[in-house]
Order: C-alpha cells, then sequence, then structure tokens
C-alpha cells in the first residue's frame, strides 16, 4: 500500500485522486456498483442504465424478449453492445470500487476544515445550510432566522442540491440519448452517400454498355447499307464497261472500212480501179456497211443511270430520337427526400 499512501500524504494528490473518479454523467463520485465499458471507461450502473434506457426507449428490463440494445460511451463514442442481461450483463470494476472505499475512509478520517464548506457572508460562523427559493440563493438559518431572507421561502440545502442534481442528471441523459440518435442519423446519412455514390457508378456502367451497343448496331447497319452501294456501283460499272467495249469493237471495225475505203479511192486509174473493184466490192459490200454503221444502234445507257441518289438515307428522325434521349422519371424521389429531411429535422 505504499502507492497509496503516497497519494494521500497531502491535497493536491487526493483532489487528483478524486477527478479522475468522477462519473461524466452523474458529475459526482462512482457510486457501486461501478461497471466497466468495452472502451475501459467506467460508469455508475445507475447511470450507465439510465443512459442505456434512453438510447433503447423499447428495452423494458432483463426479463424482456428484446435481445439487448447498444447505446454510446458518453466520454469516448465507442459503440457499446449489449445482450438481453442490459446493463447486468457488463463486468463490475472491483478495483474502482475498493479505490473509492480507500477515498472515502482517507476523507473521513481526516479533520473537518473550516474553510472546506462554505460560510454564511453576513454571518462568519454560521455554515449555509438552507436554500432561499425566492431568491434562488442559498444562505444559513441566521439569514432566515434575522437576516434578508426572514420573509422568504426556503427549503433545506440538502434536499434542493438532490433535485437539481436529479434534473441535471436526467438532461445529461437525453442529450446523451438526442447525441446517440444524431450519430444514428449521420450514420445512415453517410450509408446513403455511400451507396449513391456506389447506384451512380453502376447506372454510368449500365449507360455506357447501351450506347456502346447502340454504336455497334449502328456500324453494323452502316456496313450493310455501304456493302449494298458497292455491289450496286460494281453492278453499273461492270454494264458500263461492257458498252465500251461493244463499241470500241464497232468502232474497229467501221475505222478499218474507212481505211480501205480511203486507199481505194486513191487510185488514179481505171483499169487500176476496176482490177481491184472485186476486193473493194467484197470489202465495201453493202451488208458490212449496213453492220458497221449499227453502232448508233447499241445499247445505251439511261439518263441518270450513274446516279446513286436512290441510296440516300434520312436521319432525321434518329436525330430527333437521340436528342429525346432522357432518364425515366423517377417520381418518388422528391417524396423520399422530403421524408429524410423531416426524419434529421426531428
Amino acid at each position: 500500500m505504499d502507492f497509496q499512501a503516497g497519494i494521500l500524504q497531502d491535497g493536491s494528490p487526493m483532489e487528483s485522486l478524486e477527478k479522475q473518479l468522477i462519473c461524466p454523467i452523474c458529475l459526482e463520485m462512482f457510486s457501486k456498483p461501478v461497471v466497466i465499458l468495452p472502451c475501459q471507461h467506467n460508469l455508475c450502473r445507475k447511470c450507465a442504465n439510465d443512459v442505456f434506457q434512453a438510447a433503447n426507449p423499447y428495452w423494458q428490463s432483463r426479463g424482456s424478449l428484446i435481445s439487448g440494445g447498444r447505446f454510446r460511451c458518453p466520454s469516448c463514442r465507442h459503440e457499446v453492445l449489449l445482450d438481453r442481461h442490459g446493463v447486468y450483463g457488463l463486468q463490475r470494476n472491483l478495483l474502482v470500487e475498493n479505490i473509492i472505499d480507500i477515498y472515502k475512509q482517507e476523507c473521513s478520517s481526516r479533520p473537518l476544515k473550516k474553510g472546506e464548506h462554505p460560510m454564511c457572508k453576513e454571518h462568519e460562523d454560521e455554515r449555509i445550510n438552507i436554500y432561499c427559493v425566492t431568491c434562488e440563493v442559498p444562505t444559513c438559518s441566521m439569514c432566515k432566522v434575522f437576516g434578508a431572507h426572514k420573509d422568504c421561502e426556503v427549503a433545506p440545502l440538502e434536499a434542493v442540491f438532490q433535485g437539481q442534481k436529479t434534473e441535471l442528471n436526467n438532461c445529461i441523459s437525453m442529450l446523451v440519448a438526442g447525441n446517440d440518435r444524431i450519430q444514428t442519423i449521420i450514420s445512415q446519412l453517410e450509408d446513403s452517400c455511400q451507396s449513391t455514390e456506389e447506384n451512380s457508378e453502376a447506372a454510368k456502367r449500365e449507360l455506357c454498355a447501351r450506347f456502346d451497343a447502340l454504336a455497334a448496331l449502328l456500324e453494323e447497319k452502316k456496313s450493310e447499307l455501304l456493302q449494298r452501294i458497292s455491289q450496286e456501283q460494281g453492278d453499273k460499272t461492270a454494264f458500263i464497261q461492257s458498252l465500251i467495249c461493244q463499241y470500241k469493237e464497232q468502232l474497229e471495225k467501221s475505222s478499218r472500212l474507212v481505211e480501205t475505203a480511203i486507199q481505194a479511192a486513191e487510185e488514179t486509174g481505171g483499169a487500176a480501179f476496176l482490177m481491184g473493184t472485186g476486193t473493194h466490192i467484197s470489202v465495201l459490200s453493202p451488208s458490212r456497211i449496213v453492220e458497221a454503221s449499227k453502232g448508233g444502234r447499241l445499247d445505251k445507257i439511261e439518263q441518270g443511270y450513274e446516279s446513286m441518289d436512290a441510296f440516300s438515307v434520312s436521319l432525321d428522325h434518329l436525330t430527333e430520337a437521340v436528342h429525346a434521349l432522357d432518364f425515366d422519371p423517377a417520381e418518388d424521389d422528391e417524396e423520399y427526400f422530403d421524408g429524410e429531411e423531416e426524419e434529421v429535422e426531428e
């Protein structure tokens, strides 16, 4: 016990020790039994039960069918999960209880000093032991009998002290419970924020997939239409090339006849011309000339045959449809958001 003796040697260590033994709920020295939370902070069992009841209003008793509950440590905000026994399932801190006993024994063994109890300013030898309800100030018995408070309503100081302390404890419990509810709402909002981000990413992926599929469909349709244009181009080009070949053959035949006729016409002697008449006549026979003159009667292409206007495509309706693309209206979003705002305000 050398350590305890060192602590209790003078007033300053005693005050430091007393501060360590103050409950953060009732702001008084821990009252037994003292329970220890999972975060290693201590509470009076009664204070812990008050906080637990405020955070879990539907939890009735240890015999309740509701399986446990939760509340937050008032010192560090660590969430404490309890089973169906409630705060009675928490472990007692016997070490703190023993220290409290030793502290109280030491305090009771020391003589009471005059300055340790508030004294009346008007009557220096009188202790302040009553409370003036009318003026709402503590005072002494002499002030009530002969002094400024003789016509006032008074009450025992201890009774007023206990009443206000109880009211303060109730307020603290309400504040702690309110903080727990706010923390719960914050957690829900954080979860909603995370879910919103995840759902947005999923919506983006789905939108990109749909547009990629649409682009692939358009590309496939474009390839199909280009193939049809190319097929038509090949057919028309082949037909025109065949006509060109026919006309070239006809031109070649006609050119040879013209050349033969010119050679015959260049003969100046009648005998020579007539001697070659058989050859000329055979080459320049009417049948050959008629055949050579058929060039104008060969197949021709119609006017506008080379035009490809039939393969024009109007995309105006598709353009309008693309401009009109939008998300499906969600009618319940506004109502859901308004409901969340009301919950936060409450």
